[in-house]
């Protein structure tokens, strides 16, 4: 069985050799994040017995208590690729600014960001979590990396991927060439090619979304979700079926498995928030897996790898998936005609014709 399968390091090198002119730092900086991602996943299969779950005491840059697996998998990740010169910087979800690669170690042409820990709120239950990473060139090689050097669109991604903490620990990659899955074998300690070139079914009948925050949620998201609940019987003419997790990696490698739809999208919670999820650290490495398995990621209104940052922690909107699926709620924003602002909740025809007369016309929100 061994034999049969492909390596994390054999397939890289395969990848190497169709592009002669390649160095191999790449390479070398995947397979750096994959030890980290190794650690990480011996630790949580550990559990309590290594004394590490459970709040941490302290709050991180966003605002959110952090966990004793957030902190131990943020300092795994920067040990594991501080000292190889492949980087000149690192951005994490943890981290106010960017990690500086220590003096004694050699400076490269990469940059890495990464989510060390998503949903680690869900460690105590014993849910799936995952680490999410992205890979840029650096500005100027060699050199230590600036914060404003991290601020670049995730067009600009050279890799990106993510590994899911589950019943098995699942590498997900891409450089750019399709989307493919590494199982570890924890017995050898290496990572098996076990899905190739993934690709997301066009539709789909299930999605992903906090309904808790409906009532925030702008025309276009209600219209949306109100038309898949009414299932066969509804213009949609089907029945869905509805899925939350609250870890961005158990809903992505879920949706890259068997299809679906994913929505964060931006709401009236917070008027000083363009959304919830990072866009350094969790849209664009996710949205740019998502299009290289032939999907669609947008916040809503334009594609989210076409987004230029304004700041490292940068929040946005995030709707992903199924191609057929997300394009019709890319269409229903189009259509929307005014913005909610208040956050209320249209649940009378009225309040849904003065947004957009489509609602009134479809009877979505009628009482009677």
């Amino acid at each position: 069985m061994v034999t049969e399968r492909s390596t994390l390091t054999r397939f890289l090198i395969e990848e190497r050799r169709r592009h002669p002119e390649a160095s191999g730092e790449l390479n070398s900086l995947i397979l750096d994040v994959a030890m980290a991602c190794k650690a990480i996943s011996r630790q949580i299969a550990s559990g309590a017995l290594a004394g590490i779950i459970g709040s941490a005491g302290a709050v991180n840059v966003q605002g959110e208590q952090q966990q004793k697996l957030d902190v131990m998998a943020n300092e795994v990740f920067l040990r594991a690729n501080e000292w190889g010169g492949e980087l000149a910087g690192m951005a994490s979800e943890e981290l106010e600014e960017p990690f500086r690669i220590p003096p004694e170690y050699p400076r490269g042409k990469y940059l890495l960001t990464f989510d060390p820990l998503d949903g680690s709120s869900n460690i105590d239950v014993n849910v799936s979590v995952g680490s999410i990473f992205s890979i840029l060139r650096a500005a100027v090689p060699g050199e230590d990396a600036r914060p404003e050097d991290f601020l670049r669109p995730g067009t600009e991604q050279v890799a990106a991927g993510y590994a899911i903490y589950g019943p098995s620990t699942v590498l997900v990659l891409t450089v750019g060439t399709g989307v493919h899955a590494f199982t570890l074998d924890p017995d050898l300690g290496e990572f098996f090619l076990t899905r190739q070139d993934i690709r997301l079914p066009p539709e789909t009948a299930e999605y992903a979304v906090n309904t808790s925050n409906r009532r925030f949620w702008e025309p276009a998201v209600k219209r949306y979700i109100d038309e898949c609940l009414q299932g066969v019987s509804g213009p949609r003419e089907k029945d869905f079926n509805m899925r939350w997790v609250a870890s961005l990696v158990a809903e992505a490698h879920r949706i890259l498995t068997r299809g679906g739809v994913f929505m964060y999208p931006r709401d009236s919670k917070d008027p000083e928030k363009e959304g919830r999820l990072r866009l350094l650290y969790e849209a664009n490495p996710v949205g740019f897996l998502v299009e290289q398995a032939g999907g669609l990621a947008t916040t809503g209104r334009e594609r989210v790898l076409d987004v230029r940052p304004d700041g490292l922690h940068q929040r946005i909107g995030f709707i992903f998936g199924s191609r057929e699926e997300v394009e019709r709620i890319i269409r229903y924003h189009a259509e929307q005609t005014d913005d909610p602002g208040s956050g209320s909740d249209p649940d009378s025809a009225e309040e849904a014709e003065s947004w957009n007369p489509l609602y009134g016309l479809r009877g979505l929100f009628r009482t009677a």
